[in-house]
């Protein structure tokens, strides 16, 4: 077990369509070797002010359903005030405040704790941004 704060930057390319992207691997293979099978914190960060970080099943169209519910929630049209960018791009800006831009969570002898069907997941609503940046950062 560390002690000391350990962080790495992952580089996820999301495309030009809305995503919900998987990240458990990565985080799982960030753990390998920050959190050493010591217990601690893992917080998972997207710095982008258009993006958030979920916590759900996917595989199974649960990621779909989330991506069709934000549709309903925050249609891309040109109702919003933020205008730059594609038509409806004010409404990825409003994204952070239902999908959080991060999310802490427990690990337990190095392991990510999970439930059985969660998996940790970048959501991205916006086409104008291909390329996200996701901090991993591990406090044993």
């Amino acid at each position: 077990m560390t002690d000391a704060l350990q962080t790495d930057v992952l580089h996820i390319a999301t495309g030009s369509g809305e995503t919900v992207t998987d990240l458990t691997r990565e985080c799982e293979s960030f753990l390998s070797g920050a959190a050493r099978g010591g217990d601690g914190l893992l917080n998972i960060f997207v710095p982008h002010a258009t993006a958030g970080v979920a916590v759900l099943e996917t595989g199974a169209g649960s990621d779909e359903d989330l991506l069709a519910a934000l549709r309903d929630l925050l249609p891309a049209d040109d109702r919003w005030r933020h205008r730059h960018g594609s038509t409806g791009h004010g409404r990825d800006h409003v994204l952070p405040a239902f999908i959080a831009p991060h999310a802490t969570l427990p690990v337990i002898a190095g392991r990510l704790e999970l439930g059985t069907w969660q998996s940790v997941c970048l959501v991205d609503t916006n086409g104008d941004n291909p390329h996200r940046k996701v901090r991993l950062s591990f406090l044993g």
